[in-house]
């Protein structure tokens, strides 16, 4: 059955709610990040597998698919340790508020990688946005540790959504999603080898063990299959302002569940704002923009 317009601009906004809710999670689950992404990728990875016999769909690729995804999920992997690693060493207000730049980062890599102009507009943006991080540096140094690994997994944010640009146009996106959270799985499998971390921390409470299935379920699977499935029927311009909605709403959820301890100085108020206010008025300014220059390009008689 096809949803009207309403439904699906309701399901993509408790899409984005959940998605927000995932740093909570990581704030209150107890283990350590490495850990907990890796709890994460498997119960993720086993649940579309689920999924895809539950729809009997096929998942076979091409060897070269499939390395090139799996090595993607190196990438995945390691912006997830940093980004709740980020928390840990923060709060998720500062984690999501930097998880944000990644606008910043899409605008300087896509061009590079693409071998495209950069765009003025682009530019623009990431000034602001680095305006506003600089404000929050400058008021939260106590947190200095959890804003650079934040930034740090807004870049592995950036690099893997070039990527997978690119591979969406070939594939669905569960079937991306699925090897790269099987690559992600083995290269911290691997990390925490070499680390020791596969050692009595890994043992779980029944708390830490319903928030990870709720993290790996709810969060990320079936929220990641309900966001494709109406996003293909909303326009990218849609998606992408409801989108930019996931750390405002987190912050919200952050401060209601957790109170005083997520409670910021000032000045992180205010470069939040400059840094939110930016991704979430981009894509209007952008659109107008762009419907201007059509509107000058002269009709083909």
């Amino acid at each position: 059955m096809k949803l009207n317009l309403k439904s699906n601009l309701f399901i993509l906004h408790l899409t984005v709610l959940v998605w927000g809710f995932t740093g909570v999670l990581g704030a209150l689950i107890s283990i350590g990040e490495a850990q907990l992404v890796w709890y994460r990728v498997l119960i993720a990875a086993v649940s579309l597998f689920i999924y895809f016999k539950w729809k009997k769909t096929s998942i076979k690729v091409s060897k070269q698919t499939f390395f090139r995804l799996f090595f993607t999920g190196a990438i995945v992997g390691l912006h997830w340790l940093l980004f709740f690693g980020s928390i840990k060493a923060s709060t998720v207000s500062v984690a999501m508020v930097c998880l944000s730049s990644l606008t910043l980062f899409t605008a300087i890599l896509e061009p590079i990688l693409n071998r495209s102009r950069i765009s003025k507009m682009e530019i623009l943006a990431g000034a602001f946005i680095i305006f506003g991080i600089y404000v929050i540096f400058k008021f939260e140094s106590d947190y200095t540790t959890g804003i650079i690994m934040g930034l740090a997994s807004a870049l592995c944010a950036s690099l893997f959504s070039i990527i997978n640009a690119k591979q969406a146009k070939n594939r669905p996106a569960t079937i991306i999603s699925f090897y790269e959270l099987t690559g992600a799985f083995f290269w911290i499998s691997l990390y925490l080898a070499a680390t020791g971390g596969f050692n009595s921390t890994m043992y779980l409470n029944i708390t830490d063990l319903s928030y990870l299935l709720l993290l790996g379920t709810v969060c990320t699977s079936i929220a990641y299959v309900a966001g494709v499935s109406v996003m293909k029927e909303l326009s990218a311009f849609k998606v992408a302002l409801i989108t930019n909605l996931e750390p405002i709403y987190a912050i919200i959820l952050a401060l209601i569940i957790f109170g005083k301890g997520e409670q910021m100085t000032s000045g992180f108020y205010i470069g939040a704002l400059i840094i939110l206010s930016t991704i979430f008025l981009f894509p209007i300014v952008k659109t107008k923009v762009e419907h201007r220059k059509l509107k000058k390009i002269p009709p083909i008689i």
